[in-house]
């Protein structure tokens, strides 16, 4: 009986293995597509790839990084590039980030296109300019009992020029089961000022890959990659009132942003910032603003608590931050004048944010976001 089962168990590997290795060949065989030519901008570069893999990590492999918040799960809807050769419809992955005039003009998730044959591509240009950098680990600051500022020493090449409001996409090693490397976007919080220093504010995600490792593996001393500059969400050239409106680390652009236009001394009527929190546990960087809001007399800092608790003993504005906001509204914000809004956090808070704003009034051409995957 016992050798019976020994010949069963046997007998099944055996066939598990062939079996594997037949897949394993079908799978070489169907999936070898061979060199693939990849057009970009009408000629103006040419590669030549290995097909196969999905076109957004292929570029990168050739040094074009397409911005990407999730590391290419088509969670985010970041990959977007416009194909201008026929690759087929629009996959189901794809469609949910798409709207009737990207569908239109072939606007298509770079993550999701499998190179299977030649293909014409239109990036924006500036993403050539997008390099990949060494940095050092210099510090690593508790703000929160959830949120850690990172601090990255730039060390080849040293130096970055970027925008306010830009991202940039940090490599994080393999460890525990991640077998691979993987990337995840994350604001710049430090400001354009800082050349040869870049500063993060990351937040715990339960299970998130990138923020574990961050909050508990990640140490001074470390190299990381990171590539950057990315990303669109920038101030616009004005001196309308401005409304920055955000939550959880959605703060990091604001940061950088705020601390720039006043370093810099830009003219603006009023600038208002309201941030949202739970409770006063989840808030940081408050007397940073604070001061901030001292020093520069058309800057209005609010923040805004969700559920304080009673030992809290708040005093400021509370709800939901953009209760916190439309509370202002009408009585020391005018939305019937020039004004422009920018947004950082969660899809929910965008919309919510978005919602209220066209309701008192502001142009939606004038509301400018940046939306967490």
């Amino acid at each position: 009986m016992i050798a019976d089962i020994f010949f069963v168990s046997f007998l099944t590997a055996g066939i598990s293995a062939v079996l594997a290795a037949i897949i394993s060949v079908i799978d070489a065989i169907v999936n070898n597509y061979g060199d693939i030519t990849i057009d970009i901008n009408s000629g103006k570069k040419q590669l030549v790839v290995k097909g196969g893999s999905p076109l957004l990590s292929t570029l990168g492999k050739e040094k074009i990084y397409i911005p990407s918040s999730c590391g290419g799960r088509a969670t985010c809807g970041v990959c977007k590039v416009k194909v201008t050769s026929n690759i087929g419809p629009h996959l189901p992955t794809e469609l949910p980030f798409m709207n009737d005039e990207e569908k239109e003009m072939n606007i298509r998730l770079s993550c999701q296109i499998k190179l299977k044959q030649d293909i014409s591509i239109d990036v924006p240009e500036s993403l050539f300019a997008v390099q990949r950098f060494k940095t050092e680990v210099i510090s690593l600051k508790n703000l929160c009992y959830d949120t850690k500022e990172v601090r990255l020493k730039l060390l080849e090449p040293n130096s970055i020029s970027f925008k306010p409001g830009q991202f940039a996409q940090i490599v994080i090693p393999p460890y525990g089961k991640l077998k691979e490397q993987t990337i995840r976007a994350y604001s710049i919080s430090s400001q354009p000022s800082h050349r040869n220093v870049l500063e993060f504010i990351i937040r715990q995600v339960p299970e998130g890959i990138a923020t574990t490792y961050v909050h508990t593996k990640m140490h001074e001393g470390e190299q990381i990659d990171i590539i950057a500059p990315m990303g669109d969400f920038y101030v616009h050239d004005n001196t309308d009132i401005m409304i920055c409106i955000s939550g959880g680390s959605g703060m990091a652009p604001f940061k950088s942003i705020l601390f720039d236009m006043f370093e810099k001394q830009i003219e603006r009527k009023a600038v208002w910032y309201f941030h949202g929190g739970n409770t006063l546990r989840d808030m940081y960087n408050m007397e940073l603003f604070q001061e901030l809001e001292k020093k520069w007399p058309i800057f209005h800092f609010a923040p805004v608590l969700f559920k304080p608790n009673p030992q809290d003993n708040w005093q400021g504005e509370t709800g939901l931050v953009t209760e916190g906001a439309t509370n202002k509204f009408g009585k020391e914000i005018n939305l019937a004048e020039l004004a422009d809004a920018y947004l950082c956090g969660s899809p929910g808070l965008i919309d919510a944010s978005i919602k209220i704003l066209t309701q008192a009034g502001l142009d939606a051409s004038k509301i400018y976001y940046d939306k967490f995957a």
